[in-house]
């Protein structure tokens, strides 16, 4: 503490141990009570990130959650195809409304926004990074038990915005398993320690395939290293999805809330905090066709 300190820190330039921290959280919208805030993130894109949200709001719902999905990943957003909206959300007296999913789970994106979806969003960070906090603080979520936040790849703006400005509960790493983007992986993990953010779940997509003759697992990009990073980091839920053709074409078709598998079962026990009951979706050819 300098001499003469008035204890006001507002205009003092001075770095001391009475300095208060800014408190950079913003309130979300006054007629929205969200009790759980999970983001989910990757260290690059292209590794499943949005999958892997889509298929935890999936069971949340089915345990009988209220469940949002707030898209964060502005330039590439791919939730609402995953959910087969192509609807516009709506705004009234109130504020922007999300739109519902067939089995009742909000969502709010910038391709449920633009005119046509294949527009591409040339912004530059701070702009995009803004959205995102419009998207909390303006939009009506209502009464949510649990939001997944698809966060943008990297560990950029929009993720420091994310951290500062929502009061995140824990995150979900997301990861393929080359070598290279083990190592991105870390800096992932890093990010979250800086930010006093617990890492809840690793998720590893593209794991490994299934040969449909012989029913072994083959490990197309190499040996699974998710339990050393796992391990290293003190992590003790993961997760493998494996390349899972009728999963993709579910994502393709809108229809992921049909999946049927038992992969994130783990991670999400995990951010449940106990053990999990979901009702079973069985998937079937017909249904997707």
């Amino acid at each position: 503490m300098s001499e003469g300190c008035s204890h006001n820190c507002e205009g003092c330039s001075e770095d001391c141990s009475e300095r208060e921290k800014e408190d950079f959280l913003e309130k979300p919208h006054e007629l929205s009570r969200i009790k759980k805030v999970i983001g989910v993130v990757s260290g690059k894109g292209g590794v499943g990130k949005s999958l892997a949200t889509s298929l935890l709001a999936v069971m949340a719902q089915r345990e009988g959650w209220r469940t949002a999905v707030l898209d964060a990943d502005i330039t590439g957003p791919s939730i609402p195809r995953a959910f087969g909206l192509h609807g516009k959300a709506k705004a009234s007296e109130l504020g922007l409304h999300p739109v519902e999913t067939k089995t009742g789970i909000s969502i709010m994106s910038l391709n449920l926004l633009t005119e046509n979806e294949t527009e591409p969003v040339v912004w530059r960070g701070p702009l995009i990074a803004g959205i995102v906090k419009q998207f909390w603080t303006e939009v009506v979520w209502g009464d949510v038990d649990c939001m997944f936040i698809d966060m943008p790849p990297g560990t950029g703006d929009v993720p420091l915005t994310v951290f500062q400005s929502i009061p995140v509960n824990g995150l979900v790493i997301v990861a393929s398993p080359q070598e290279l983007v083990g190592m991105i992986v870390e800096k992932a993990m890093n990010m979250a320690s800086m930010m006093h953010i617990p890492v809840l779940g690793l998720v590893e997509n593209m794991s490994y395939a299934i040969c449909s003759k012989c029913g072994e697992k083959l490990y197309l990009f190499g040996e699974s290293r998710i339990m050393s990073i796992a391990e290293r980091h003190h992590i003790d839920a993961t997760a493998q999805i494996p390349i899972n053709p009728k999963l993709a074409t579910a994502c393709d078709r809108g229809m992921i809330e049909l999946f049927d598998g038992n992969w994130l079962d783990g991670v999400f026990a995990k951010i449940a905090g106990g053990k999990i009951d979901k009702a079973t979706v069985q998937m079937t050819e017909e249904t997707i066709n």
